[in-house]
């Protein structure tokens, strides 16, 4: 074999000429034409070779291009976006630095005596002449032209990038780049690190490179000592650096850079290592096989990024060769990295090194060899620095399954075979319509096995069946999988599967069959949970497979919304003088009331449980830490969801959970209400009738609540959707509260429990203004304490925050408390009901949790 090679670093390999009756043209490492000779078993030797040379048919290195280097190039802007955060906001810190860096090198001050241009133009020259003499010296024509574009490209970015910060109006960050050998305009930040970041980039990778790594460290040395004599700034040689080696990566990935993997020679030389001694060594061309940089083949059990080699032995012995170079094995890292952050609750290998994956891909053959599945039998693995070689015995290599034909028979042979799997810790992690294949003789195998684990724990075997399931039910149906999947693990086990039946545990080629359908998901959780009776299917709580999801992020959108209303609605100074200015003896009694209102709520949510499921303790603790889902959730909203989960915990089931829940709640606001009507009736307060059109409001609400019910109901789907999805939930819901409510003892200790927990919240008020020195009637305060406070709550805002204190200001200023006293004492009363509780919430939310109790 003749080659080409135009990689320095390959000038030591040995490269035995071995003549041929055929010349193929291809594609060099630079772009040129190259002939790369083949070798039959009559062809004369030339050179050093001879007869009994191995025959190798295989392509000399050609241009890859390396995800790594993309994701370097983000990484790098994210760099330079940081430190520029850093040193707009974080300023004292990076000047810190610079004076830090000064004080220490005292020792090199005698440089400040030269001009800054002198070093880094010596630099630059050095750097520039030495990396071209190496590439040119080596005939890399193409790298060589390439790098010096990426120079120049360099120089430019850093121009725009200088020319745009200049021209803003806020000249803090202008402010921060600048240094003593810079200006304001295009000269902002020092050009040589992008230009000479970008040019070492472009010629790279430097571990491939003995100039390159130097010039990286002469670079670095030239950065620090003109930090070091206050030439450059820190900011402005960070950003200037990171906008050079974003550049030169973007440059480096379009262009692609030398596949430094074993070929040819070095790869016999290599599987002589592991003791094959190659007669033939010819590389798979097959026309079917995509070249993307995760195409995968059954032949090396779907290795992703591999190249394929069909290996025959001096001994007459026939074998698959699988190399992975480390080039290609970057995506493969790079997806594994994505499903890592985007699954929770499920393990996720990440196998960093091309080495690592393939001995892992080893190992897992071995061991399922070992527990008697049939699988591809490895004969033994080799790596060189920038490739892993996996060897195959060419006897057992499967082959794929017509999708077109599979039956429920053939479904449940392969369930089973991933149930043997299973119960040995073997799971798969991603079964897809390539995975289904077959051995020789027809039997059902599943491929793939690279991205597998053992050990496993429930959860990944769990997603295993569930893959396996809804592949099937793509594939046959969703009643022939579901019959299959009974056949083959039983209905234990698959009515378990349920709550992992989710779109993110379904591989993206599954979901890209022509036969899949959004509605298959729920069909197959429909039919799986008909199979459980109504108990098993209310315990099953959900599983959350997602990391990401809309959910999720309306949930962290509503916390950060619920913090910035907290911090600019957080007045301290006019707390804190509203606190110093309280009586303390009347504060403290607020206080109380405060902490009378938890053991009134507690009341009427303990008095609707069954005794041998009441944790009195607990039911207390539970509506401590209420007062801290309140801060991200609408007022009466959070309680009620801590109130749910605690019901739960307690050994109630959903419906039942719910119903007490809701039970609780009707109680309380019926209460509330009644408090409001009788009070009113009983004391002829009248002040709130010319402020609230209180009649026209209601009309106004019946109308719309009238005219939308209306149209809605008039909409068939519509229509139909309600009648045949939500009344059957909302009877089943009805009932459960009518029985809850059916109860007369347990529901007069409930009102008991309400009535006690607003009217100590209503008092709370009235001794809120009797801390400033302003009596009042404490049954009319309560009332419009009440009334305001139920306006104030319909604001969507955590807690009612803000919307609360405006009422209750309006409202005491409007029955004739003088204004500062209304506020003060909203001041005081929102404090124990609110921001206090906040603290004592979480500490109740975590005596919860260590308790199980949510």
């Amino acid at each position: 074999m003749t080659t080409e090679q135009d990689q320095s670093t390959t000038e030591d390999r040995p490269n035995k000429a071995i003549s041929s009756t055929t010349d193929r043209p291809i594609a060099s490492g630079d772009g040129r034409s190259a002939s790369f000779a083949v070798s039959g078993p009559d062809s004369p030797a030339t050179d050093d070779s001879n007869d009994s040379g191995p025959y190798i048919d295989d392509i000399a290195p050609r241009r890859t291009r390396d995800f790594g280097d993309l994701t370097r190039a983000g990484l790098s802007l994210l760099m330079a976006a940081v430190v520029m955060v850093f040193a707009v906001y974080l300023g004292g810190m990076t000047r810190g630095v610079e004076s830090d860096a000064h004080t220490a090198a005292q020792a090199i001050n005698w440089l400040a005596a030269f001009p800054s241009t002198v070093l880094t133009q010596l630099a630059t020259t050095v750097i520039v002449v030495i990396v071209l003499a190496q590439l040119l010296l080596a005939r890399e024509w193409l790298q060589a032209a390439v790098s010096a574009l990426a120079m120049f490209a360099g120089y430019g970015i850093v121009w725009v990038i200088s020319t745009a910060i200049s021209s803003l109006n806020d000249f803090t960050l202008p402010m921060a780049l600048v240094s003593a050998a810079t200006s304001y305009g295009s000269g902002l930040l020092p050009d040589i690190y992008a230009g000479m970041a970008s040019f070492l980039t472009a010629a790279g990778p430097r571990r491939t490179r003995s100039t390159v790594k130097w010039s990286w460290n002469i670079l670095y040395a030239i950065a620090a000592v003109m930090v070091v004599l206050s030439w450059h700034s820190v900011t402005g040689m960070l950003v200037s650096m990171a906008a050079g080696r974003t550049v030169g990566m973007l440059i480096r990935f379009v262009v692609g850079t030398q596949n430094k993997g074993v070929w040819g020679q070095d790869l016999v030389a290599a599987l002589k290592g592991i003791g094959l001694d190659t007669a033939s060594l010819i590389r798979h061309q097959e026309p079917g096989v995509g070249h993307g940089s995760l195409a995968v083949t059954l032949d090396d059990d779907l290795a992703e990024g591999s190249r394929i080699y069909d290996l025959d032995t001096t001994d007459n012995r026939r074998f698959i060769v699988s190399v992975i170079d480390a080039q290609t094995h970057t995506v493969g890292y790079l997806k594994q990295l994505w499903d890592w952050v985007r699954f929770t609750s499920v393990s996720i290998r990440r196998d960093r090194s091309v080495r690592d994956a393939v001995q892992h891909h080893f190992a897992m053959l071995l061991g399922l060899h070992n527990i008697k599945l049939p699988a591809p039998a490895p004969y033994g693995i080799a790596d060189t620095d920038e490739s892993a070689i996996l060897v195959l015995d060419a006897h057992t290599i499967e082959l794929p399954a017509n999708l077109n034909t599979l039956t429920k028979a053939d479904a449940v042979a392969y369930m089973r075979y991933l149930s043997v799997a299973s119960r040995r810790g073997y799971t798969h992690r991603r079964i897809t319509p390539d995975t289904l294949a077959r051995l020789e003789d027809g039997t059902a195998v599943i491929a793939g096995w690279l991205n597998g684990d053992n050990a496993s724990g429930p959860a990944n075997t769990a997603l295993d069946k569930v893959q396996l399931l809804v592949l099937f039910a793509a594939l046959i149906g969703v009643e022939p999988a579901v019959e299959a999947a009974r056949e083959a693990w039983g209905d234990t086990t698959l009515t378990a599967l349920a709550p992992f039946i989710q779109k993110v545990a379904v591989p993206s080629p599954t979901r890209a069959l022509e036969s899949w359908d959004k509605q298959l998901l729920k069909g197959l959780r429909s039919r799986i949970t008909a199979l459980a009776d109504e108990e098993t299917v209310e315990s099953a709580e959900p599983v959350t497979l997602a990391r990401f999801s809309w959910r999720s992020m309306i949930t962290m959108l509503l916390v950060i919304v619920a913090v910035v209303v907290v911090f600019t609605q957080l007045k301290p100074e006019e707390i804190i003088t509203a606190l110093t200015n309280a009586n303390p003896l009347m504060a403290v009694v607020t206080l109380a009331f405060g902490v009378c209102g938890w053991i009134g709520s507690s009341i009427s949510l303990g008095s609707l449980m069954a005794r041998h499921k009441r944790d009195n303790m607990g039911v207390f603790m539970s509506q401590v830490a209420g007062g801290f889902a309140t801060v991200s959730m609408p007022a009466g909203v959070g309680p009620s969801f801590v109130n749910l989960q605690f019901l739960r915990k307690s050994g109630y089931r959903n419906t039942p959970a719910t119903a007490i829940m809701s039970a609780a709640l009707v109680v309380y606001y019926a209460v509330y209400f009644s408090m409001l009507v009788i009070i009113g009736l009983f004391t002829g307060r009248n002040m709130f009738s010319g402020a609230i059109p209180t009649n026209t409001l209601v009309i106004v609400l019946g109308v719309v609540v009238v005219v939308v019910l209306s149209i809605a109901m008039m909409i068939p789907p519509l229509r139909h959707w309600v009648t045949r999805r939500l009344m059957p939930l909302a009877k089943t819901y009805i009932n459960q509260l009518l029985d809850v409510l059916s109860q007369p003892r347990q529901l007069t200790v409930s009102c008991l429990g309400a009535l006690f927990q607003n009217a100590t919240t209503g008092l709370a008020f009235w001794a809120a203004l009797q801390a400033f020195g302003h009596s009042s009637n404490p049954i009319e305060t309560t009332f419009v304490f009440l009334l305001a406070y139920a306006l104030g709550s319909a604001v969507p805002t955590p807690g009612g925050l803000g919307g609360v204190e405006a009422a209750l200001t309006f409202a005491f200023v409007a029955v004739g408390v003088p204004q500062g006293v209304a506020l003060s004492a909203t001041l005081l009363h929102r404090v124990v009901f609110y921001w206090l509780r906040i603290p004592l919430g979480a500490a109740a939310m975590k005596w919860l949790d260590r308790h199980n109790l949510v």
